[in-house]
């Protein structure tokens, strides 16, 4: 059994996260104006990268940039940001790009996004996950446009997706597009080491560029649970993302197969959708699993309002904004040790950081239900921690001040 854990208190080694921008930016010389950024994302499927390309959008000065956004179609079984939350956030929509690999579809979506570059000239092409830096940085040599090329890495494709030649292929085609590229950006230093140690790009040319996110108020916790059907006064345990093989959903019904044998009293809420939902729906009847399948919801906050404690049990990670966000909710996590957690979860100050074995992170749960007030020294070290380093507003300065010293000679009226 797991031993109780101390708390200690959130000092000042723990903020503000230092964040790592070159200071040898490469200078252009772009024509007067303001700077045209050009911001490509295959598709923006409920996600962390989705979050962030949408504050972003929200947030940019209109007055010193003109800032686009460029991207495809959501497949059928997964949600679209756009159409479900950010609806706010305009885009052009281009066919043929999105998750699916499809070479009639994929040429097509190239095609289109040379046409775009040479009819907007963007000053700045910044793309977002692997197939829009792929598409998007080949079409920006091809369109022959004088600019400057930015990807930002929200995880990386390493570990968890492919077999070894694949896996290989993806590590060649991106040391090849980093030559290509002017800063690279990791949401993470975990991923950015893993990305340097296989050998794409070089210290010199990568930057880290957390992630930057807002939460509303929080509803009250009782109205919340009785609106997605929860008992109001047990303990609620919630499983938040896509319910897709690296989130490793069957992980997390294996801890709450063993908290239901330990007769821990902690129910367990599922909210979120993907491929695997149905697999889930059927454990959980077979086995008669403490969970409640809540299904992808838009609003965040009612979700985090309903929790007491979040879990991530993920075989791979870039950051998990799920995590910031209960962070920024006051409350408690325990997640296992992969990506750039770390820097997100600071172990036995805001949360519990496990291996990938179902007993430790039972462990952990129980310790957390069994000890209220350790709950609330985690939640509040979170909060404070959280909103000191991840605010959508830090997140927009930084993309500002990054741009305007790659384009040191732009016009900033």
């Amino acid at each position: 059994m797991l031993g109780r854990f101390h708390v200690f208190p959130l000092s000042r080694e723990y903020q503000p996260l230092t964040r790592f921008v070159r200071d040898d930016w490469s200078v252009k010389s772009p024509t007067n104006g303001p700077i045209r950024v050009m911001r490509i994302i295959a598709r923006m499927n409920v996600g962390g990268p989705a979050v962030q390309v949408s504050g972003l959008m929200r947030g940019f000065n209109s007055v010193d940039f003109d800032h686009r956004l460029y991207t495809g179609f959501c497949a059928p079984n997964e949600s679209d940001y756009l159409d479900t939350v950010a609806t706010d956030v305009k885009a052009v929509r281009i066919e043929g790009f999105g998750r699916r690999v499809s070479l009639g579809g994929d040429i097509k979506a190239f095609v289109t996004l040379v046409k775009e570059m040479r009819s907007f000239k963007p000053h700045v092409i910044h793309t977002h996950t692997a197939k829009a830096g792929f598409l998007g940085r080949i079409a920006s040599v091809i369109s022959f446009q004088r600019l400057i090329r930015i990807h930002t890495f929200h995880g990386h494709l390493l570990n968890g997706y492919f077999g070894p030649f694949k896996r290989a292929l993806v590590v060649v085609a991106e040391i090849t597009l980093a030559k290509f590229t002017d800063q690279l950006l990791a949401v993470g230093d975990k991923v950015r080491q893993d990305l340097l140690s296989a050998g794409i790009g070089n210290a010199k040319k990568f930057g880290l560029m957390p992630p930057g996110l807002a939460i509303g108020a929080l509803p009250n916790r009782n109205r919340s649970r009785e609106s997605f059907g929860l008992p109001a006064e047990q303990l609620q345990c919630a499983f938040i993302g896509r319910v897709t093989q690296i989130k490793r959903p069957d992980r997390f019904l294996d801890v709450v197969s063993e908290i239901k044998k330990r007769q821990v009293k902690l129910n367990f809420f599922i909210a979120g959708d993907g491929e695997l939902l149905e697999v889930c729906r059927k454990r959980i009847a077979t086995e008669e699993l403490p969970v409640s399948v809540l299904g992808w919801q838009s609003d965040i906050e009612r979700v985090l309002s309903a929790a007491d404690i979040v879990v991530l049990t993920s075989d791979n990670e870039g950051t998990p904004l799920c995590l910031i966000q209960a962070g920024m909710a006051g409350l408690p996590v325990v997640t296992t040790n992969v990506g750039s957690v770390p820097e997100v979860v600071l172990d036995k100050v805001t949360g519990i950081i496990t291996e990938l074995d179902v007993q430790q992170i039972a462990d952990a749960l129980e310790n957390l239900v069994d000890n209220p007030g350790l709950r609330a020294q985690l939640g509040n070290a979170a909060k404070e921690f959280t909103l000191a380093n991840f605010g959508v507003q830090r997140l927009v300065n930084d993309h500002e001040e990054l741009y305007k010293k790659l384009l040191p000679n732009q016009a900033k009226s």
